[in-house]
């Protein structure tokens, strides 16, 4: 790759899916992995394999499954942390082993209580385990940013002559500013004498909301690595935006100059499937991906737009695979118009996917006037994505309610291994009663943390999404189920959360320590 390019590093499925509420099953990993190879990034960071088994097999699946991009583990500066990454990275056709260690004196200090040789041996010995075992091993300096820069040179210095052909500088808590991270990385490039043997990485942190701006100065500075998440999503305030630094790269690439590997038109497709499997919607004014990135009331900007679209418009819905053309299909329709809808969008299913999201696609449209391309991709993500086994299968339900909410009821009928299931319940309102009902069927009874209602598309006759967060055990899953029915979809949502909890992979929290 030349100078003028950067790897694009994605970390939305350990960054990102280890912040609370954003935990996903392996399948949805998967299904989230195969998108982000669609997406094109260079190198998929699939977990902590040493944090839990579920972890470790989440990243070993993908490893084995995913074509195109490196996969990477990560492991902190110890040797059971490196074995375990490489035996889940291993199976991949580019592996990397991603190790770290904290590098500022509040960290060594309060955290590791270790003094920084002892760090600095360390850091080295970790690399030279990793690169014992594989080829492409990255280094971070935790906290970079906070870090004394005489040792970041020397401890850099160290780990490139000890193998580590990546080396990342982390804004770990988002403390820094543009200015400063860019001296900060110029100052590596004219002290680290073998720097040019590593490419420089950086992986920032929103807590002031700097993430992009500091993640495109270190660019500037000759940093030729960003991660970044999908959706910005990741700890506390979050990461760096995936979408936000590949469209600033694009739309100035008269001020940069910098390419990427990136398929544009696979963002707002990646950023859609990450918000149906977490359950989180980006909020609408979110820059690229929001629900008003290019919605215009305003009517001087309309009338501009009218005139010359580049008047208001800096870059286009297309460019980031956002088309909100409607679909002139419906029941006369006929699956192959459907199928090959679907292929426009570059949605590929096998014959039973298909099947039943065309079987699913007739449902909504006997109910529907039109069928936008977000409906496509809502259908898709309730019925084929994410791949949760239907332990239970909602059969039929109903609901009686009125402006006193105390008398809110329900009915609903489950299946379970071809057996059928019955209870009725009272809520505070009709989705309450009905989650209460499933509740005597399942007995699991878990707290409902958060609970979201989208409608996918304009319209009184809209597809309606709904994503909730249940906390069974201290342990946080997320359900999805749309429908234009929006208490269907909330039954949905919720038995799409049981069944996870049943199914019993999904990647729980880890009280390791993060970069």
């Amino acid at each position: 790759m030349s100078n003028n390019s950067i790897y694009i590093f994605d970390t939305t499925l350990r960054d990102g899916e280890q912040a609370p509420g954003f935990s996903m099953s392996i399948d949805e990993k998967l299904t989230f992995a195969r998108q982000l190879s669609k997406l094109n990034v260079d190198v998929i960071e699939a977990g902590f394999p040493v944090s839990s088994q579920v972890q470790f097999e989440a990243v070993k699946r993908i490893a084995e499954e995913i074509e195109g991009p490196t996969i990477a583990g990560l492991a902190r500066a110890v040797e059971k942390d490196i074995t375990a990454c490489y035996d889940a990275v291993k199976y991949a056709q580019k592996s990397r082993i991603h190790t770290f260690i904290a590098t500022s004196n509040i960290h060594m200090e309060h955290k590791l209580k270790k003094k920084p040789d002892d760090v600095l041996k360390m850091a080295v010995e970790a690399v030279n385990i990793a690169k014992s075992l594989c080829d492409e091993v990255e280094f971070s300096a935790e906290d970079a940013t906070r870090s004394d820069m005489g040792f970041l040179i020397d401890i850099v210095s160290a780990v490139i002559e000890a193998g580590a052909r990546v080396v990342n500088i982390p804004d770990t808590v988002g403390y820094t500013t543009p200015l400063e991270f860019y001296n900060r990385i110029t100052e590596l490039y004219k002290n680290v004498k073998n720097i040019n043997q590593a490419i420089i990485s950086v992986h920032c942190h929103n807590d002031l909301g700097l993430a992009v701006a500091n993640s495109l100065s270190a660019i500037q500075g000759g940093a030729r690595q960003i991660e970044c998440t999908v959706n910005g999503i990741g700890e506390r305030a979050g990461n760096a935006s995936l979408e936000e630094i590949i469209m600033s790269l694009n739309v100035r690439k008269d001020f940069y100059n910098i390419d990427s590997r990136i398929n544009t038109k696979e963002i707002y497709p990646s950023s859609s499937l990450l918000s149906k499997i977490t359950g989180i919607f980006v909020q609408p004014n979110k820059a690229i991906v929001g629900k008003n990135a290019f919605a215009h009331e305003s009517g001087i900007h309309q009338d501009g737009m009218l005139k010359y679209r580049q008047t208001y418009e800096i870059m286009t819905p297309a460019s980031i695979g956002r088309d909100q053309s409607s679909l002139v299909l419906g029941r006369h329709s006929g699956k192959h118009g459907f199928h090959s809808r679907l292929n426009e969008l570059g949605i590929k299913l096998g014959s039973d996917e298909l099947d039943k999201a065309y079987n699913r696609f007739m449902m909504v449209a006997d109910k529907k006037k039109e069928i936008y391309n977000d409906d496509i991709y809502a259908i898709i993500a309730d019925e084929v994505h994410p791949e949760t086994k239907e332990t239970y299968k909602i059969i039929d339900f109903n609901c009686f309610c009125g402006s006193d909410p105390t008398i809110a009821s329900a009915n609903v009928l489950l299946e379970k291994d071809n057996e059928q299931y019955k209870a009725s319940a009272t809520g505070d309102g009709p989705v309450n009663a009905v989650f209460n009902s499933i509740d005597k069927i399942t007995h699991i009874e878990p707290k409902l943390e958060r609970y979201t209602i989208n409608a996918v598309t304009g319209g009184t006759d809209a597809l309606g999404e709904v994503n909730i967060v249940i906390n069974h055990n201290n342990e946080l899953i997320s359900g999805h189920g749309s429908s234009t029915d929006i208490v269907h979809a909330s039954a949905k949502a919720y038995i799409n959360a049981v069944n996870k909890l049943m199914q019993g992979n999904v990647i729980k929290e880890s009280l390791l320590e993060r970069i």
